[in-house]
């Protein structure tokens, strides 16, 4: 079983930057064939943000970050990061990583091994 802590959230001005990391204990990210990003803000449901497919890097995003949002992995560390660039006041959520062994889930009952979260709160 991987254990999964995500980090870097903290709060941002509307514009700023922000690098979230996943990072995995107990196996590898290889033991899966994707990393997701995951947000929920209060209120509201868990929301896909994007995800990596861990064997070959691709990655994929949802219409409200793309453009915005980058996801990247290192190998080495076993870690998986979310870059965040323009943020909006919308962005404000607390964001998780999970792992899942299909391909192209968007949803959340899709994915297993989910990290604490990390809060992100974007100020206008």
């Amino acid at each position: 079983q991987v254990q999964l802590v995500e980090s870097g959230g903290g709060l941002v001005q509307a514009g700023g930057s922000l690098r979230l990391s996943c990072a995995a204990s107990g196996r590898t990210f290889s033991s899966y064939a994707m990393v997701g990003w995951f947000r929920q803000a209060p209120g509201k449901e868990r929301e896909f943000v994007g995800a990596i497919i861990w064997s070959d890097g691709r990655t994929y995003y949802s219409d409200s970050v793309k453009g915005r949002f980058t996801i990247s992995r290192d190998n080495a560390k076993n870690t998986v990061y979310l870059q965040m660039n323009s943020l909006k006041p919308e962005d404000t959520a607390v964001y998780f990583c999970a792992t899942t062994t299909g391909y192209y889930y968007t949803a959340p009952n899709g994915y297993k091994n989910w990290g604490q979260g990390t809060q992100v709160t974007v100020s206008s």
